[in-house]
Order: structure tokens, then C-alpha cells, then sequence
């Protein structure tokens, strides 16, 4: 019954608070409407977006699941406004989290890469800070006012003193490169894109010789900065993000002044001084110029990533990971829990909300042909109770958990140990909703439906699309749940057209298709997650080599997240941290833990990806998962 705890910060939440109203507020435009039954006028699925009650308040959006200090303090605009800047970059921080965790940046962190490799960097480097320079220099040029011509020509400036600080690394680090290699079909895309854009040939803009007013110059300024901005915001990002890597007295990590560099304030500040001056430029344009512009910013985005891809890496990296697997000769299997690893709201919830909304009202008997069911408000109260006790007695079994000894060093048989004793909690509790029937008389379909509607955290199902379709991978997917009904979560995957998940959960007993309130037992606690796990891992035996990943958020998915040769946490669950803390567990951010994985990862010796026992990593969003595991 862990399903009732659904916040992350403070460890308990009851299922009624978060409302199917706010499930819908998250919801994609709706599909058509379903019916609560043959006689039904009205669809569940409106009855559920419009309920009410004193006792049913609709939470706010769920609060932010940082696991660790949050992957881009760099992107931090200085002013309370939320500008076309700062709103283009938020749309793309998924990409920039791809290019902090390709194998060259991973490489380039840990101090281990080649220097042939960024020697070559430097030479396609420097071709498009020259393309960077000129855009600058045409952009000047279309400025309608001193202080924006000034405010660019400062910034070109500063790339020419960039050009000048890669001479010197030419210097340090062999011939320069720029001069003598050929830039690559990555970077020829994008300096051609750029200098295009500076030139005016933008789609729906006239020529630059046909411009006639200041205006319609200014454009040109805007679109070409538009274009300009996320490479500056992302080297500030990617220079932040691995300055803060490395030991302040730490001299000889062989890219320092690449890094000094692009996380130094002045740097920063010219990252901010683009985007103030996008600000300006744009303020006048319409909304269908700005999008223009957003398009121009998404597309620039995308060319930095292939650039960074582009990037020769012929030594051996820690990612991806799916590179170090053979499919003739390896298999993945990767396992994840569902409610609130995978969903923005908690399964508990929508189905405690499905059986109040569908229940007859306290005046209403039911046909004698159904099963009986307790009324809308009855239903209520006994979930409220069932809730408060829940969260009262969780609470002290966490508490009396860690009143015992604290283990100086991993031990996961005094982990198991202890979570016998939640897992004995969660059995009965479970075993009080049964009884309480509670969960009587819930129509099938109505489930099904409403899983069809259920909003997964950002990213979760384009990683698993891609993970199930990819040629390159033999790969198995577990769901492990503690979800009291599986048909809900097969009816939310299949609607992201994901058949291949294999589902381990509760399941409702029916008669027909209406639940009879009983629940099928089959994962109701911790003990039974990592033992499904270990059978699931048996059964999977042939003469392959197998590699199991494990992502879950909550202490329930301890022993799983510890059991698996990676095991990733996602979200930031305050009981799930201190009780491994508790018996020994470490939790390292993933892209630290991976640039120390490549620090580890010399050429010439074998390498094994599996974390050191006790060591689990931590990630805040699908994003870092999906780059770690599968790449762009």
C-alpha cells in the first residue's frame, strides 16, 4: 500500500489529496469522452474533472522532484521575469542535458580524454566561432540603435577573444587545427545555418535587399540572436556543470582552462548579456515572429548537439551505456516502478477518485443485479480514515526502523532485515482496504480509460519507445508496481502504443467487469518487489550475459534499486534517503557518478559497467536517464 504515499519532500500524502482534477489539469487534450455505464449520460471522465467536495480539495501541481542539486544552475537568468530567453531555454533543457552526457563532454570532465580528440574539438571549434564572429558583425549591422549596436559589438569581441584564448590552447595542446582541418558535416550544418540566418534567408522574411525599414532589419538582429543564444547559454551551462566537478586545488586535470573558461563570470555574463539583448530585440515582434525565433533557437539547439556527437571519441566511455552491449552476446534487462517513478499522480489516487465519482449517492439504491457498494460520501469518510491511519502508522514504521543501530558500512542483509518489517505494515494495511470494500463495484472500463489519461513524467515514454524499438539492443522491460490494479497500468502503456512492458502488479477481482473489492496479491510490499525481481532475473537465464538496471523512487524499490548491477533513484524521497543512509547506502548524482566511472575507465583493461555495492545514483528527470542509457 506505498501507493498512498505520494509526496516527495514530506514523506506522506493521502490519495485524496491529489485529485483526478488535477490529473486532468495535466491531461493532453481529451480524447472522446467514455461512458460510466450503458445508462450513463455523461462521461467519468467530465464527472471526474468537474467533482468537488470540502473534502476533495484539488492539490497544486506536484512539487519539483530535484533528486540532487538540480543539473543547471547555470541556466538561472538574473531577473524574476520570465522572458522569451529564459522560456526558450527551459523548453530545451532535455537537449542540454544530451549534450552534457555525451561521451565527449563525459570524457572531457574526467580529465581522461584523448588529446587528439580535442585537438580535433578545438579545429571544429574554431571554424564556427569565425561563422559566430561574422553573425555578429551582420547582426550589428541591422541594429536599429546605437545601444544594441554597441551591446553587439562587445559581444563579437568577445568571441574574437575566445578565437585568440584557442590559439593559445593550440599552443599548449599541439598545431592549430582550425587552420589545417576541414570542419566536418556537423559543423558545416551549423555555420551554414547561422550565416544564413544572419543573411535575412529566413522562411517568411524578405531578402535583406528588399528590407525597408528599421524594423524589419531589427528582425534580422532578433532572428540571428535567436539563433546565437542557446550556444552561449549552453557552453555557461556545460562549463558550471563540470566546474563544479573538479577539487578547487586540484591543478592538473588537463582541461582546466577550457573549463576555467566557460564557467567564469565573465563568460556568464555574456551568456546573460545575449539574452537581455534577444529581450530588447524582440519586445516588438509578434507572436508569430516570436515563434519564428523559437523555431530558430530549437533548431540552433539541435545543431550544437550533432556537433558535440560529431566530436572523434575512439576511446572506451562509460556512455551510453547501451554501446558496451552485444545483442548476440548480452541482454538488458532494465526494471522500473510506476506510480510516481513513471506517473505525475499517484495510481491510489485516480482509483480512489473513479469509486467515489461512480459510487450511487447516499439516497440511491443500487440495481439488485450489481454488487453493493457503499455511497459517494460513505466512500469518503472510509477512505479519509483508511488514509490517516496509513500515514500515521508508516510514519512510526519508518521511525522505529531507524531508532536501531546505524550501520557504519553497506550491510544489505540488515537492510532486508528491516524492511521485513515494513513489508508485515504494508500486508495489513492492504489487508484493511479489502476489508472495508472500498474498492467494490469499480467498472473495468472506467479504469481503463482513466489509465489511458494518466500524465507520465516528462520524457519517460519516448525512453521507453525508443528502448523497446531499438535494433541494437536485446533488451526485457519490467514494470514492478505496488498498484493495487494492473489493468490501469497496462491500459496507460498501451496508449503510449508500448506493448512490450511486461507488468508485475496487483490485479482487482472481477464479476464481469466490475470489481468485486477483493485485490490478487502479488507485489504488496518490499520483500515481494526484490523477490519478483530475483525470479524475473532467473527465468531470464540462457547463455547470454545479463546487465539489469533498476529505477524506482521510493523505499519500497530499495532492495531492487541495491539488487541490480545499476540502480537509479529517481525523484528525492526524504524516507527512501534516510533510511539508506541509515544502513550505508550512498546516492550520487548520475552524471558525477559517470564522470567518476570514466576516470576509472582506462584504455587497454577490461571494463565492467556495474555501481559498487551500496552506491545507488540519483536523477531528477527521464532526460539523464535516457542519455545514460540509450544516447541521443
Amino acid at each position: 500500500m506505498r501507493h498512498l504515499l505520494t509526496s516527495r519532500s514530506s514523506p506522506i500524502k493521502t490519495p485524496l489529496s491529489l485529485s483526478f482534477k488535477t490529473l486532468c489539469s495535466f491531461s493532453p487534450p481529451p480524447r472522446p469522452p467514455f461512458s460510466l455505464s450503458s445508462s450513463s449520460s455523461s462521461s467519468p471522465f467530465s464527472l471526474l474533472c468537474s467533482f468537488k467536495s470540502s473534502s476533495m480539495a484539488t492539490a497544486p501541481p506536484p512539487p519539483s522532484r530535484s533528486a540532487t542539486p538540480p543539473i543547471g544552475a547555470a541556466v538561472a537568468i538574473a531577473n524574476n521575469e520570465v522572458g522569451i530567453s529564459r522560456r526558450l531555454w527551459n523548453k530545451v533543457k532535455r537537449e542540454s542535458i544530451f549534450c552534457l552526457f555525451t561521451p565527449f563532454v563525459i570524457c572531457l570532465a574526467s580529465g581522461n580524454l584523448r588529446i587528439d580528440a580535442f585537438r580535433h574539438y578545438l579545429s571544429q571549434d574554431v571554424h564556427f566561432l569565425k561563422a559566430f564572429a561574422q553573425a555578429y558583425e551582420m547582426a550589428e549591422e541591422y541594429a536599429d540603435d546605437d545601444e544594441g549596436k554597441v551591446a553587439i559589438s562587445e559581444l563579437r569581441k568577445g568571441v574574437l577573444e575566445e578565437l585568440k584564448l584557442h590559439d593559445s590552447f593550440a599552443q599548449e595542446w599541439g598545431p592549430d587545427f582550425g587552420k589545417e582541418v576541414p570542419p566536418n558535416s556537423a559543423t558545416i550544418k551549423y555555420r551554414d545555418f547561422l550565416l544564413a540566418t544572419a543573411s535575412g534567408k529566413v522562411e517568411g522574411l524578405k531578402g535583406p535587399g528588399k528590407l525597408a525599414t528599421p524594423f524589419e532589419k531589427t528582425k534580422i538582429a532578433a532572428y540571428t540572436l535567436g539563433a546565437m543564444t542557446p550556444c552561449m547559454r549552453l557552453y555557461a551551462f556545460l562549463g558550471e556543470e563540470i566546474q563544479a566537478l573538479l577539487d578547487p586545488d586540484d591543478s592538473l586535470h588537463p582541461y582546466k582552462r577550457w573549463i576555467d573558461n566557460y564557467s567564469s563570470p565573465s563568460f556568464q555574463a555574456c551568456a546573460l548579456q545575449i539574452e537581455e539583448l534577444l529581450e530588447k530585440l524582440s519586445a516588438s515582434l509578434t507572436g508569430e515572429e516570436l515563434g519564428i525565433i523559437e523555431k530558430l533557437y530549437q533548431q540552433a539547439m539541435r545543431l550544437e548537439i550533432n556537433f558535440f556527437l560529431a566530436q572523434t571519441v575512439v576511446q572506451p566511455t562509460v556512455a551510453p551505456l547501451s554501446k558496451h552491449l552485444n545483442p548476440s552476446e548480452q541482454r538488458l534487462v532494465l526494471f522500473s516502478d510506476f506510480d510516481l517513478t513513471c506517473t505525475v499522480v499517484d495510481s491510489s489516487a485516480i482509483l480512489a477518485e473513479i469509486a467515489i465519482v461512480t459510487a450511487p449517492k447516499s439516497d440511491q439504491n443500487a440495481p439488485e443485479t450489481q454488487i453493493a457498494r457503499m455511497s459517494s460520501a460513505d466512500l469518503k469518510n472510509t477512505w479519509g480514515v483508511l488514509s490517516r491511519q496509513y500515514t500515521e502508522e508508516y510514519e512510526q514504521c519508518i521511525e522505529n526502523v531507524l531508532a536501531s543501530k546505524k550501520e557504519g558500512e553497506f550491510s544489505y542483509e540488515a537492510l532486508h532485515q528491516a524492511l521485513e518489517l515494513l513489508s508485515e505494515f504494508e500486508n495489513k494495511a492492504n489487508a484493511r482496504v479489502i476489508e472495508s470494500g472500498v474498492l467494490k463495484g469499480i467498472n473495468l472500463e472506467d479504469i481503463k480509460k482513466a489509465g489511458e489519461r494518466i500524465i507520465l513524467q516528462d520524457g519517460c515514454t519516448s525512453f521507453f519507445q525508443q528502448l523497446v524499438q531499438s535494433d541494437n539492443l536485446d533488451v526485457n522491460v519490467h514494470v514492478l508496481s505496488y498498484c493495487w490494479c494492473g489493468d490501469l497500468i497496462r491500459s496507460t502503456f498501451l496508449s503510449g502504443g508500448l506493448h512490450a512492458l511486461d507488468i508485475h502488479a496487483n490485479e482487482f477481482s472481477y464479476e464481469g467487469s466490475i470489481s468485486t473489492g477483493e485485490i490478487i496479491k502479488k507485489v504488496e510490499s518490499p520483500i515481494d518487489k526484490v523477490e519478483k525481481f530475483s525470479e524475473i532475473m532467473m527465468e531470464s537465464g540462457d547463455d547470454k550475459q545479463k546487465l539489469s538496471v533498476y529505477i524506482g523512487d521510493s523505499v519500497g524499490d530499495l532492495l531492487c534499486l541495491l539488487k541490480a548491477d545499476i540502480g537509479i533513484v529517481f525523484g528525492s524521497s526524504s524516507s527512501l534517503r534516510r533510511l539508506g543512509s541509515h544502513f550505508g547506502v550512498s546516492f550520487v548524482p548520475l552524471f558525477p557518478g559517470l564522470v567518476k566511472k570514466q576516470k576509472e575507465c582506462v584504455e587497454g583493461s577490461s571494463f565492467k559497467w556495474k555501481a559498487e555495492p551500496g552506491v545507488l545514483y540519483t536523477t531528477s528527470n527521464w532526460a539523464e536517464i535516457h542519455a545514460f542509457i540509450l544516447g541521443q
